[in-house]
């Protein structure tokens, strides 16, 4: 597709320009966290617990401990979205070798990890995290681990069903006939032409690897205290709903703004690589 054509798609997406946007705030914002944080996230302060917005230089108020909510955001940003970076760069790569090799070799490779992945699609995701998460125990090692492991299925899926579609095409079997190595035509000639795929799901599972982080912090087996989450701070901030709304306001909002970001991402990159639009 030509460059110009799909800069003008994005430029007239609705979806992909507020995503990329917001999106794009809340990396720089996650970068530079550091800077605008203008109180130590993890220090206590009792006499100052509870404090509403805009007290004593705190933005976005206090927590029971009386930690700087605006500053444990910022913080919470960086780990929301490193999480999320590693492991949709690692399932990513690992869905996507497998996908190759299960949809150009087919036969009993084909059915070994389509049966392999099909058992993990089974169960919900979440639910498949929070039962490893109790067996292996919490740390953001093991949480990386069980996440990686519950998401790696969709890009297989993905990518064996296209490279299925693309190993049947002429140019595939004008490399066969050329003597052209197997996996030369999956790495040079079939894998380009599932790439758009692949950057669709990656932009949309980015928020909800977000999501299913937030909620495992949640419920305690995530992040846990005193680094901050999103997840564990809503889940302090429960507590004190009635009398302290803020606590939980602001992860809630950040994690739904930045959630419905990538996956508006998503939609408009969709949009913008659809070969039926004009």
């Amino acid at each position: 597709m030509d460059r110009k054509l799909i800069v003008k798609r994005m430029l007239h997406s609705k979806f992909f320009m507020t995503g990329a946007i917001v999106a794009v705030f809340v990396v720089l914002v996650s970068v530079f966290s550091p800077l605008l944080a203008n109180f130590d996230p993890t220090t206590n302060s009792l006499m100052g617990r509870l404090l509403p917005p805009g007290s004593d230089g705190h933005i976005l108020g206090t927590d029971q401990l009386g930690r700087d909510i605006f500053s444990r955001l910022l913080l919470g940003s960086r780990y929301s979205l490193a999480i999320s970076a590693s492991v949709v760069a690692t399932s990513a790569a690992i869905g996507t070798f497998l996908g190759l090799v299960s949809g150009y070799f087919g036969g009993k490779v084909d059915t070994l990890i389509m049966r392999i992945s099909e058992i993990f699609l089974s169960i919900p995701q979440l639910i498949l995290a929070i039962a490893i998460m109790a067996m292996l125990g919490t740390s953001i090692v093991n949480l990386l681990m069980v996440l990686i492991i519950t998401s790696w299925t969709q890009y297989c899926k993905l990518v064996r069903n296209n490279v299925l579609v693309q190993k049947n095409m002429d140019y595939v079997h004008a490399s066969q006939v050329m003597g052209a190595g197997k996996l030369h035509i999956m790495l040079t000639q079939i894998f380009p032409n599932v790439t758009t795929s692949l950057l669709i799901m990656i932009s949309q599972q980015i928020g909800q690897i977000i999501m299913v982080e937030a909620s495992l912090s949640f419920l305690g087996l995530g992040i846990q205290q005193p680094t901050p989450s999103w997840g564990n701070m809503i889940a302090d901030g429960r507590t004190y709903l009635t009398t302290a709304p803020w606590m939980v306001i602001a992860p809630g909002a950040a994690l739904m703004i930045t959630v419905l970001a990538f996956n508006f991402l998503g939609d408009g990159l969709r949009d913008v690589f659809d070969p039926k639009r004009t």
